[in-house]
């Protein structure tokens, strides 16, 4: 995304990020604006407003919102096609069975917070959310209750997952940047992320979904349709179309690690075939053709067909959103107003590691995205960092963790993330900003507080 020279002080900058704010959540709370006309005229006037030429405002609008499409369509299109089959063929209830069998029926929300912690190493938040959904349905279908009592603790950890830990590309950047060792801050990061999301996902998961009566979504298909699969697919089955992205992805990373260090040639073709495999949308891609093959008990080619237009259809409308909302995130990063935010931040003098948490919340706030958070506070706390004596391998990795919290904290309305975990779950804007965003806030606010801690004892 390229930047403008900004036309007004850091002030006026600031005053004009929050009428934006304002004026989106008016348009949408209380005159009932749809949220994706909202943002675009939003993200208009707030192009006009801060000083973006004429000619420069409609590509700056498309390459925010294309931006964002070109790392969620595919991933929410495969991983609702994915989810359709799962539940139709009645995969997605063979292993909501087996968790509850494992965990037992009171501890539901646990097992499925512990697999996403699982399937949250390898596989980013967007992609691990969309595979996870079907499961998540069906054991909320099946124990009832509000699905917030079920989703929140899975949705929670591919959240700390994708900011705490390597490799995923905010904390890999930041460590990067900052000198921190990466096998240390996996480390590190896993041991203050499991309490984190205890904390700040499983524990208001149970508590939201008590306070906050929704319905289980459709949109990925009912249990009761007369079209289900009598006899479901084997457990082994199922757990081979949830593992294969993220074997694949995960050989994307080993490979490209090694690669790296040297310990094999990145070039040669067969690691560049198996890295190409394990980017997100391919490995996707493959694993609908296999689901195809393996979960259509006995559909014709025109039956499954008609199975993934079906899937399509519900999620055209959560993909225009979020398309948009990363438009409006786009917007502000162009226009300079986090930039001028974490500016002012950093030079107010302040211990290091609260001012990374700071810094990195401003830009969060500002701008939406938590990878754009995180990798430009890394970037602007660089130099700092570098000229700074005593700082230990521990504080340099609880520095990238604090980076990161303040990268999770506000999620609101500029950031994809808010309303693709808000229209999956089929909430209005109130319930998602209560829990979704409180939830974020918990999750950044307990994890530094943990950094903290570490900062001062180690």
């Amino acid at each position: 995304m390229t930047s403008i020279e900004p036309v007004y002080g850091t002030a006026t900058l600031l005053l004009i990020a929050a009428a934006a704010v304002g004026l989106l959540l008016f348009l949408i709370l209380r005159l009932r604006l749809h949220a994706f006309v909202a943002l675009v005229l939003v993200s208009l006037l707030t192009a006009l407003v801060t000083g973006i030429s004429f000619k420069d405002v409609v590509p700056t609008l498309l390459q925010g919102f294309g931006s964002t499409l070109a790392s969620v369509a595919l991933l929410v299109g495969f991983g609702a096609m994915i989810g359709r089959m799962l539940e139709v063929s009645g995969g997605a209830q063979v292993l909501a069975d087996r968790l509850i069998g494992q965990f037992g029926p009171e501890r539901a929300p646990l097992a499925l917070g512990v697999a996403s912690l699982l399937f949250g190493f390898p596989i980013f938040f967007d992609a691990g959310l969309v595979v996870m959904l079907p499961i998540i349905f069906s054991v909320a279908s099946r124990f009832g209750g509000s699905v917030l009592l079920y989703a929140l603790p899975s949705a929670g950890a591919f959240a700390v997952m994708h900011a705490f830990l390597p490799p995923h590309p905010g904390p890999v950047a930041a460590s990067e940047l900052l000198g921190a060792d990466i096998g240390l801050l996996v480390l590190v990061g896993l041991v203050l992320a499991l309490p984190t999301w205890y904390l700040g996902s499983y524990v208001f998961g149970l508590w939201a979904g008590k306070r906050f009566e929704l319905p289980v979504p459709t949109l990925l298909g009912s249990s009761s349709e007369a079209m289900r699969d009598k006899v479901p697919p084997s457990f082994g089955t199922v757990l081979l179309v949830l593992l294969l992205p993220l074997v694949l992805i995960f050989l994307n990373t080993g490979l490209s690690t090694l690669a790296v260090a040297k310990v094999i040639d990145g070039g040669t073709l067969w690691v560049s075939i198996l890295r190409m495999a394990g980017q997100t949308p391919v490995a996707l891609l493959i694993t609908v053709l296999v689901g195809m093959w393996l979960l259509s008990g006995e559909r014709t080619l025109k039956d499954m067909e008609k199975l993934m237009d079906g899937a399509l259809g519900p999620i055209c409308g959560i993909i225009l959103v979020t398309g948009a909302g990363g438009m409006f995130g786009g917007v502000l990063r162009a226009s300079g107003i986090g930039q001028a935010l974490a500016g002012s931040l950093e030079t107010i003098g302040m211990p290091l590691i609260v001012a990374a948490f700071l810094i990195s919340t401003a830009l969060r706030v500002a701008q939406g995205s938590a990878t754009v958070a995180l990798t430009t506070t890394a970037g602007l706390l660089a130099p700092t960092v570098a000229a700074t004596t005593g700082l230990s391998p521990f504080d340099l990795c609880f520095l990238v963790i604090a980076i990161a919290c303040g990268a999770t904290v506000l999620s609101h309305v500029n950031d994809s993330g808010f309303w693709l975990v808000g229209r999956f779950l089929q909430m209005d804007e109130r319930t998602t900003l209560k829990t979704w965003t409180v939830m974020e806030t918990l999750l950044g606010v307990i994890g530094f507080a943990f950094a903290l801690v570490g900062w001062w004892l180690l």
